[in-house]
Protein backbone atom coordinates (compact mmCIF):
# COMPACT_ATOMS: atom_id res chain seq x y z
CA UNK A 1 0.00 0.00 0.00
CA UNK A 2 1.19 3.46 -0.82
CA UNK A 3 2.66 5.03 2.33
CA UNK A 4 1.17 8.43 1.45
CA UNK A 5 -2.25 6.85 1.02
CA UNK A 6 -1.99 5.14 4.38
CA UNK A 7 -0.90 8.39 6.01
CA UNK A 8 -3.82 10.26 4.44
CA UNK A 9 -6.28 7.63 5.58
CA UNK A 10 -4.97 7.70 9.15
CA UNK A 11 -5.09 11.49 9.12
CA UNK A 12 -8.70 11.48 7.95
CA UNK A 13 -9.62 8.93 10.59
CA UNK A 14 -7.97 11.04 13.28
CA UNK A 15 -9.80 14.16 12.11
CA UNK A 16 -13.04 12.22 12.00
CA UNK A 17 -12.50 11.01 15.56
CA UNK A 18 -11.85 14.57 16.72
CA UNK A 19 -15.07 15.79 15.08
CA UNK A 20 -17.05 12.91 16.53
CA UNK A 21 -15.60 13.54 19.96
CA UNK A 22 -16.42 17.23 19.69
CA UNK A 23 -19.95 16.37 18.59
CA UNK A 24 -20.36 14.07 21.58
CA UNK A 25 -19.02 16.71 23.95
CA UNK A 26 -21.39 19.31 22.49
CA UNK A 27 -24.33 16.96 22.83
CA UNK A 28 -23.40 16.21 26.43
CA UNK A 29 -23.18 19.93 27.16
CA UNK A 30 -26.62 20.57 25.65
CA UNK A 31 -28.13 17.71 27.65
CA UNK A 32 -26.46 19.00 30.81
CA UNK A 33 -27.90 22.48 30.22
CA UNK A 34 -31.39 21.10 29.60
CA UNK A 35 -31.14 18.99 32.74
CA UNK A 36 -29.98 21.99 34.76
CA UNK A 37 -32.86 24.11 33.46
CA UNK A 38 -35.37 21.37 34.25
CA UNK A 39 -33.92 21.02 37.72
CA UNK A 40 -34.10 24.80 38.27
CA UNK A 41 -37.76 24.86 37.20
CA UNK A 42 -38.55 22.00 39.54
CA UNK A 43 -36.80 23.81 42.39
CA UNK A 44 -38.79 26.97 41.64
CA UNK A 45 -42.04 25.02 41.82
CA UNK A 46 -41.00 23.47 45.11
CA UNK A 47 -40.03 26.87 46.47
CA UNK A 48 -43.41 28.31 45.49
CA UNK A 49 -45.23 25.45 47.14
CA UNK A 50 -43.15 25.89 50.26
CA UNK A 51 -43.80 29.61 50.17
CA UNK A 52 -47.56 29.06 50.13
CA UNK A 53 -47.23 27.06 53.38
CA UNK A 54 -44.56 29.27 54.90
CA UNK A 55 -45.53 29.87 58.56
CA UNK A 56 -43.73 33.23 58.51
CA UNK A 57 -45.86 34.36 55.57
CA UNK A 58 -49.01 33.16 57.29
CA UNK A 59 -47.99 35.05 60.44
CA UNK A 60 -47.42 38.23 58.45
CA UNK A 61 -50.85 37.83 56.85
CA UNK A 62 -52.48 37.24 60.24
CA UNK A 63 -50.70 40.27 61.70
CA UNK A 64 -51.90 42.40 58.81
CA UNK A 65 -55.51 41.27 59.30
CA UNK A 66 -55.23 41.95 63.03
CA UNK A 67 -53.84 45.42 62.33
CA UNK A 68 -56.73 46.18 60.01
CA UNK A 69 -59.20 45.01 62.62
CA UNK A 70 -57.55 47.21 65.23
CA UNK A 71 -57.87 50.18 62.90
CA UNK A 72 -61.61 49.59 62.68
CA UNK A 73 -62.16 50.84 66.24
CA UNK A 74 -58.89 52.46 67.21
CA UNK A 75 -58.03 53.63 70.71
CA UNK A 76 -56.10 56.88 70.33
CA UNK A 77 -54.37 59.35 72.61
CA UNK A 78 -54.88 63.09 72.77
CA UNK A 79 -51.73 63.67 70.75
CA UNK A 80 -53.12 61.61 67.86
CA UNK A 81 -56.54 63.22 67.83
CA UNK A 82 -56.05 65.98 65.23
CA UNK A 83 -54.24 63.68 62.83
CA UNK A 84 -56.97 61.07 63.07
CA UNK A 85 -59.98 63.36 62.59
CA UNK A 86 -58.37 65.34 59.75
CA UNK A 87 -56.92 62.31 58.00
CA UNK A 88 -60.22 60.80 56.83
CA UNK A 89 -63.37 62.03 55.12
CA UNK A 90 -65.70 60.72 57.85
CA UNK A 91 -64.78 59.97 61.45
CA UNK A 92 -66.79 58.83 64.45
CA UNK A 93 -65.04 59.60 67.75
CA UNK A 94 -66.35 58.14 70.99
CA UNK A 95 -65.35 60.15 74.06
CA UNK A 96 -65.70 57.70 76.94
CA UNK A 97 -64.84 56.94 80.56
CA UNK A 98 -63.54 53.45 81.22
CA UNK A 99 -65.63 53.06 84.37
CA UNK A 100 -68.97 54.24 82.94
CA UNK A 101 -71.39 51.43 82.15
CA UNK A 102 -73.12 53.34 79.36
CA UNK A 103 -69.78 54.05 77.71
CA UNK A 104 -69.16 50.30 77.60
CA UNK A 105 -72.53 49.76 75.93
CA UNK A 106 -71.80 52.43 73.32
CA UNK A 107 -68.32 51.05 72.72
CA UNK A 108 -69.69 47.54 72.16
CA UNK A 109 -72.20 48.74 69.57
CA UNK A 110 -69.69 50.96 67.76
CA UNK A 111 -67.22 48.08 67.66
CA UNK A 112 -69.88 45.91 66.02
CA UNK A 113 -70.71 48.58 63.42
CA UNK A 114 -67.13 49.44 62.47
CA UNK A 115 -66.41 46.36 60.26
CA UNK A 116 -69.64 46.99 58.31
CA UNK A 117 -68.76 50.62 57.51
CA UNK A 118 -65.11 50.67 56.48
CA UNK A 119 -65.58 53.95 54.61
CA UNK A 120 -65.91 55.66 58.01
CA UNK A 121 -63.13 55.70 60.58
CA UNK A 122 -64.16 54.67 64.11
CA UNK A 123 -61.97 55.90 66.96
CA UNK A 124 -62.33 56.29 70.72
CA UNK A 125 -60.65 58.60 73.20
CA UNK A 126 -60.52 58.35 76.98
CA UNK A 127 -62.00 61.66 78.11
CA UNK A 128 -59.90 61.66 81.28
CA UNK A 129 -56.74 61.65 79.19
CA UNK A 130 -57.89 64.31 76.71
CA UNK A 131 -58.82 67.39 78.79
CA UNK A 132 -57.87 69.87 76.06
CA UNK A 133 -60.23 68.47 73.42
CA UNK A 134 -62.95 67.68 75.95
CA UNK A 135 -62.97 71.40 76.82
CA UNK A 136 -62.48 72.54 73.22
CA UNK A 137 -65.41 70.48 71.95
CA UNK A 138 -67.63 71.13 74.97
CA UNK A 139 -67.94 67.48 75.94
CA UNK A 140 -69.88 67.48 79.23
CA UNK A 141 -71.84 64.21 79.19
CA UNK A 142 -70.45 60.74 78.56
CA UNK A 143 -70.69 58.81 76.41
CA UNK A 144 -70.35 61.49 73.76
CA UNK A 145 -70.00 60.44 70.12
CA UNK A 146 -68.73 63.31 67.97
CA UNK A 147 -69.12 63.06 64.20
CA UNK A 148 -66.48 64.64 61.97
CA UNK A 149 -66.47 65.46 58.27
CA UNK A 150 -63.16 66.59 56.78
CA UNK A 151 -61.90 67.41 60.26
CA UNK A 152 -64.95 69.48 61.26
CA UNK A 153 -67.31 68.39 64.06
CA UNK A 154 -70.70 68.42 62.38
CA UNK A 155 -72.90 66.57 64.87
CA UNK A 156 -72.87 64.45 68.03
CA UNK A 157 -74.75 61.94 70.14
CA UNK A 158 -74.89 63.00 73.80
CA UNK A 159 -75.52 60.15 76.21
CA UNK A 160 -78.46 58.03 75.06
CA UNK A 161 -80.79 60.96 74.35
CA UNK A 162 -81.20 60.07 70.68
CA UNK A 163 -81.43 56.35 71.48
CA UNK A 164 -84.58 56.34 73.57
CA UNK A 165 -82.79 57.14 76.82
CA UNK A 166 -82.53 53.45 77.69
CA UNK A 167 -79.60 51.07 77.94
CA UNK A 168 -81.19 48.32 75.86
CA UNK A 169 -81.16 50.11 72.50
CA UNK A 170 -80.14 47.91 69.57
CA UNK A 171 -77.24 48.13 67.16
CA UNK A 172 -79.76 48.69 64.36
CA UNK A 173 -81.14 51.72 66.20
CA UNK A 174 -77.69 53.25 66.51
CA UNK A 175 -76.89 52.38 62.90
CA UNK A 176 -80.11 54.02 61.70
CA UNK A 177 -79.34 57.25 63.56
CA UNK A 178 -75.75 57.41 62.27
CA UNK A 179 -77.02 56.72 58.76
CA UNK A 180 -79.60 59.48 59.07
CA UNK A 181 -76.87 61.88 60.15
CA UNK A 182 -74.91 60.92 57.03
CA UNK A 183 -71.78 59.73 58.80
CA UNK A 184 -72.18 56.12 57.61
CA UNK A 185 -73.69 54.73 54.42
CA UNK A 186 -76.92 52.78 54.44
CA UNK A 187 -76.50 49.02 54.20
CA UNK A 188 -79.09 46.63 52.83
CA UNK A 189 -80.47 44.27 55.42
CA UNK A 190 -79.77 40.89 53.82
CA UNK A 191 -81.54 39.05 56.63
CA UNK A 192 -84.76 40.97 56.00
CA UNK A 193 -84.48 40.31 52.27
CA UNK A 194 -84.12 36.58 52.91
CA UNK A 195 -87.02 36.61 55.36
CA UNK A 196 -89.15 38.44 52.80
CA UNK A 197 -88.31 35.85 50.17
CA UNK A 198 -89.19 32.99 52.53
CA UNK A 199 -92.48 34.69 53.43
CA UNK A 200 -93.37 35.05 49.74
CA UNK A 201 -92.58 31.38 49.23
CA UNK A 202 -94.87 30.41 52.12
CA UNK A 203 -97.66 32.55 50.70
CA UNK A 204 -97.24 30.87 47.32
CA UNK A 205 -97.50 27.43 48.94
CA UNK A 206 -100.57 28.44 50.95
CA UNK A 207 -102.25 29.76 47.82
CA UNK A 208 -101.58 26.53 45.94
CA UNK A 209 -103.33 24.43 48.59
CA UNK A 210 -106.14 26.85 49.44
CA UNK A 211 -109.49 25.06 48.89
CA UNK A 212 -111.11 28.38 47.97
CA UNK A 213 -108.66 28.86 45.14
CA UNK A 214 -110.06 29.23 41.60
CA UNK A 215 -107.63 26.63 40.25
CA UNK A 216 -109.04 23.17 39.35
Amino acid sequence: MDPDSVKSTLSNLAFGNVIAAAARDYQKEILAQEKAQASASANEEVDLDELMDDPELEKLHADRIAALKDMENTEIGEGDFLGEVTGSEKVICHFYHKEFYRCKIMDKHLKALAPKHIDTKFIKLDAENAPFFVTKLGVKTLPCVVLFRKGIAVDRLVGFQDLGGKDDFTIKTLEAILTKKGIISEKKDEDNEENGYEENQRRTVRSSVDPDSDSD
